[in-house]
């Protein structure tokens, strides 16, 4: 079977999920990857909700399949916060929001009907300053996942880790910016030792890879097939600053100092690393070969969707509705000759490989907590 391409729709959070699917629609993808994050979340940046998870039960549920059914979508649900660092009182928020989004996954079918649950780890710079606090961050992992990976098996839900650093979500005063303890492959391969359960895996995203200077096709070589579940389609323009090198992070130094000398300084925390975020196919060219990206995709027989990640300089970060989907036709006119075959139409994914979710009438469970687990 073809892979669909998706949408996340973190690129529509000034849509509510009528309109999301409208438009989804009229650029052409297979199905929606939900952003549910938390209203009184602590992040601003690339987030929305658009499902009502506070008030998400077996009707709300059926009522949901019927319509991505009658719209020939499938879907998945997410929300990208700090698990295992930050502050005390929001982790444990977050933890708490990420088992009610597994019991909605279990609602809407989990593994049954393909709806994942995408999350981040994050990382606890309390143990990360410490000696060994690499290693001190897996265990923290292993603490607080195991519980919640076994919770979610024992529902038939599987949860995803996105590979994103976060490298900007502290401030530039810091040396480092490693943020989410899934940002590396290494970190990834013991999580799973440590949380040996086969119902959690990854969304891989390769622009983040591409600006820490790493192949995204040696990745995949590396990968466990059976942990990839999903492909983040997001790109990346690299743009070499010649003061700073391409190991560490810019710094953030003092205004009169930089002006003087003609040096380059952080002034916001995600301005740190030189690249552009871009889509593919979309105004600038970019640092990836999406070739040999999907052909080695293929070989390794990936069969799961790609989801278009629209966070792109000339797209999402315009604020214009109109070049936003734009971007998302793009990507998805620049995949298609990569993915599907050829035909009369052109290179289009078969209608005859979508499958509607089944209606599975699940019964209800109550909310789970962290202080239960």
């Amino acid at each position: 079977m073809a892979n669909p391409i998706w949408i996340m729709t973190s690129a529509f959070d000034q849509l509510n999920l009528d309109q999301t699917i409208e438009k989804a629609t009229e650029i052409g993808v297979q199905g929606l990857d939900l952003c549910v994050f938390r209203k009184d979340g602590t992040r601003d940046d690339f987030v929305a909700t658009h499902l009502d998870y506070e008030n998400f039960g077996p009707e709300e549920a059926k009522y949901l399949i019927e319509k991505f059914n009658n719209a020939a979508l499938r879907l998945s649900i997410g929300a990208f916060e700090n698990l295992i660092g930050g502050d005390p009182a929001q982790r444990i928020k977050n933890q708490n929001h990420l088992l009610r989004l597994i019991r909605m996954a279990y609602l809407l079918g989990g593994d049954e009907n393909d709806v994942k649950v995408g999350t981040f780890v994050g990382y606890n710079h309390e143990l990360g300053n410490q000696e060994g606090g690499f290693e001190k961050n897996l265990l923290e992992y292993q603490k607080v996942f195991g519980p919640i990976i076994r919770y979610a098996n024992s529902l038939g839900v599987t949860v995803l880790y996105e590979n994103c650093p976060m490298e900007g979500w502290r401030s530039s005063g810091h040396f480092g910016t490693f943020n989410n303890l899934t940002g590396v492959l290494a970190a990834r391969k013991i999580m799973y030792e440590l949380v040996p359960e086969s119902n959690h895996g990854e969304i891989y995203d390769p622009s983040h890879d591409v600006w820490q200077h790493t192949d995204p096709v040696s990745v995949i070589q590396n990968t466990d097939m059976n942990r990839l579940k999903r492909i983040h389609v997001k790109s990346t323009r690299n743009n070499p600053d010649p003061f700073w090198g391409n190991m560490y992070p810019m710094q953030e130094v003092r205004a009169e100092w930089a002006e003087k000398l003609g040096i380059t300084s952080s002034k916001n925390p995600w301005d740190r690393h030189h690249y552009e975020a871009t889509l593919p196919g979309f105004g600038l060219g970019d640092s990836m070969d999406w070739r040999a990206f999907v052909n080695v995709l293929k070989e390794k027989k990936f069969s799961g969707p790609f989801e278009i990640e629209n966070e792109a300089v000339l797209s999402k970060q315009t604020g214009k509705l109109g070049a936003i989907v734009q971007g998302c036709k793009a990507a998805v006119q620049n995949l298609s000759p990569l993915l599907y075959e050829l035909g009369e139409d052109g290179w289009q994914y078969p209608k005859s490989d979508y499958k509607s979710l089944i209606e599975v009438n699940r019964a209800d469970i109550p909310l789970q907590s962290m202080d239960k687990l």
